[in-house]
C-alpha cells in the first residue's frame, strides 16, 4: 500500500516516479506546452474577438461621413451581423484548434463520421443564416426598429448571424433563430397614427367643445414629432355619462405614444381652462316621500 505514495524523481534517467506509475519529462513537458498552447488559442480568440469589434465599430463610423453612407438604423444592423460573423468564425478555428492540441491529429474515419454528424445539426444553423442575410438585404427590419414577428413584439435590439434578440416594453428579452422568421410587421418604416379621444359631459355645449379643442391642435401642430394634422374629427360616440370627440393625427414612427399623451395633457389644460366638464360616474338619489 504505501509503494503506491512513494515519490521518486531522477534528473540524469529524467523520469518522474509516482508508485507504480512512471511519467518521464518528456510526457511532463509535452502536458505543459499543451496547456500553455490552449491558453496562447484562448487569449488569441479573445484578442481577435476584440479588435475585430473595434476595427467594425470605427468603419460603421468612418462610413457615415462620406457622401454616400448607410442611415444609423443600417449600419448598426450591418455592424451587429459582421460582428456575429466574426464570433462565428474566430470560433470555429479556435475550437478546430484546441481539439488538435488535444487530440492530435485527427483521422479520416473519424474526421468522416464527425462531419456527418455536424451536417445532419447544422441544417437549422444553415436556414438561420440564408434568411438572416435575406432579412438583411431587402431590409425588412434594422436595428431600433419596433417590429411584431409571430406574438412577439418589441424593439430590435440585434440582428446576429444565427439570432434576432427583441426587447419588448416590459424589458424582456426575446431571442428568435432567423430561420424560424417567416413574417414580419414592421412598426416603423412610416409615420404612425395619433388617436385621442375625449369624453365631455352632456350638459356642455358641443360647438364651444369642439372649438376648443381645435385651437389646442392648431397650436400641437408646432410639435417637432408631429407629421400631420392633429385635427378634430368630431362626435364618434354617445355614451352613457358623456360625448366623445374624437381627435386624429400622424406622427414620426416611435414618437406616437409621446405625442398622444401630450396632447390629452395640453386638451386636458384647455378644458379646464374654458371650465368645460369632463364626465365622470354620479348617482343620483331620489327620495320618496310616502306620505305625499
Amino acid at each position: 500500500m504505501n509503494s503506491l505514495f512513494t515519490l521518486k524523481l531522477d534528473f540524469e534517467k529524467g523520469y518522474l516516479e509516482i508508485g507504480k506509475f512512471r511519467i518521464t519529462m518528456d510526457q511532463i513537458n509535452g502536458f505543459f506546452l499543451k496547456i500553455l498552447n490552449l491558453l496562447l488559442i484562448i487569449v488569441a480568440m479573445y484578442l481577435f474577438i476584440r479588435i475585430g469589434t473595434r476595427i467594425i465599430d470605427k468603419s460603421m463610423k468612418k462610413q457615415s461621413k462620406l457622401k454616400i453612407s448607410l442611415d444609423e438604423k443600417k449600419a448598426n444592423t450591418l455592424a451587429a451581423l459582421l460582428k456575429s460573423i466574426l464570433r462565428y468564425t474566430v470560433y470555429f478555428f479556435g475550437i478546430a484548434a484546441i481539439l488538435t492540441q488535444i487530440f492530435g491529429t485527427i483521422s479520416l474515419t473519424f474526421a468522416s463520421i464527425g462531419g456527418v454528424a455536424i451536417g445532419f445539426g447544422a441544417q437549422n444553423l444553415v436556414k438561420d443564416v440564408i434568411n438572416g442575410f435575406f432579412i438583411l438585404f431587402e431590409d425588412q427590419f434594422a436595428v431600433g426598429d419596433y417590429i411584431h414577428i409571430g406574438d412577439k413584439g418589441g424593439i430590435v435590439e440585434s440582428i446576429g448571424l444565427r439570432l434576432t434578440k427583441l426587447k419588448d416594453f416590459n424589458g424582456d428579452i426575446n431571442i428568435i433563430p432567423n430561420g424560424l422568421i417567416n413574417q414580419v410587421t414592421n412598426h416603423s418604416r412610416s409615420d404612425m397614427r395619433i388617436l385621442v379621444d375625449v369624453d365631455v359631459a352632456y350638459e356642455e355645449d358641443i360647438d364651444r367643445v369642439i372649438e376648443v379643442i381645435s385651437e389646442v391642435c392648431e397650436k400641437f401642430k408646432d410639435n417637432e414629432n408631429i407629421v400631420e394634422g392633429p385635427k378634430v374629427l368630431g362626435v364618434t360616440s354617445l355614451k352613457e355619462s358623456g360625448v366623445t370627440v374624437r381627435v386624429f393625427g400622424r406622427a414620426k414612427a416611435m414618437t406616437q405614444w409621446e405625442c398622444e399623451n401630450s396632447l390629452r395633457v395640453e386638451i386636458k389644460k384647455a378644458l379646464d381652462k374654458a371650465r368645460i366638464e369632463i364626465p365622470y360616474p354620479r348617482r343620483k338619489i331620489i327620495n320618496v316621500n310616502k306620505n305625499d
